[in-house]
């Protein structure tokens, strides 16, 4: 990934926080076919001395699995808006400006290692549900499904885990810009008032606070 410094994010918490975020990244792979990407959410897990591995599953017909111990990147995706030149101040002082995209994301790096057991697909299923089902009032839990049927289930999956050997972030987030431009791309985001606007316009104001 192209990583300006002014835009490199480097704090493991900072990086695990977007992980957990946005679990579904996009596993890209090199195999006999040639490059594959494929989509999946991944449970971040963290040792006690800071290693760090990516878990999930995929279904028994995906040949990914096939790959262990290959070369793999996972990419994790956060807030994204397009960012136009009108909001910038100095559009009207001299005109120099031109569009640009601001994005958060993260890439993991490191060798697969397949998993082809039931316990531990049964482990990481209940971890991985009870991580997403958390937000809700009344949530689900791979035991409420009768035990021959997830028996069946599991049978159909092969487990995957992406070891990480290095991790980067790019917080692309209008930080190459002055304080009024970067209040301007906030006020222009607002305005458009979308989900991944409003996201992109915390994640500015975060970032010149020096809380992100």
């Amino acid at each position: 990934m192209y990583l300006p410094s002014h835009f490199a994010e480097t704090r493991p918490e900072v990086l695990h926080a977007l992980v957990r975020a946005q679990p579904l990244a996009v596993l890209v792979t090199h195999g006999a076919a040639g490059l594959e990407a494929n989509h999946l959410p991944l449970l971040l897990d963290v040792g006690p001395a800071g290693e760090t591995a990516l878990l999930g599953h995929v279904a028994r017909a995906n040949p990914v699995w096939r790959l262990d111990g290959a070369e793999a990147l996972a990419i994790f995706q956060g807030p994204q808006a397009y960012v136009s030149p009108s909001w910038y101040p100095s559009k009207r002082e001299h005109g120099k400006v031109v569009p640009t995209w601001n994005y958060v994301t993260v890439h993991a790096y490191g060798r697969l290692r397949v998993h082809d057991d039931p316990a531990w697909l049964r482990r990481l299923l209940d971890r991985l549900t009870t991580q997403m089902e958390a937000p809700r009032a009344q949530p689900w839990a791979v035991g409420d499904a009768p035990a021959d049927y997830l028996e069946k289930m599991i049978s159909m999956v092969v487990g995957v885990e992406l070891r990480v050997e290095r991790l980067e972030g790019k917080w692309k987030v209008s930080q190459n810009q002055p304080a009024a431009n970067r209040a301007g791309v906030v006020a222009g985001l607002d305005v458009m008032g979308g989900a991944d606007e409003a996201a992109m316009a915390r994640e500015i104001l975060r970032h010149a606070s020096g809380k992100a």
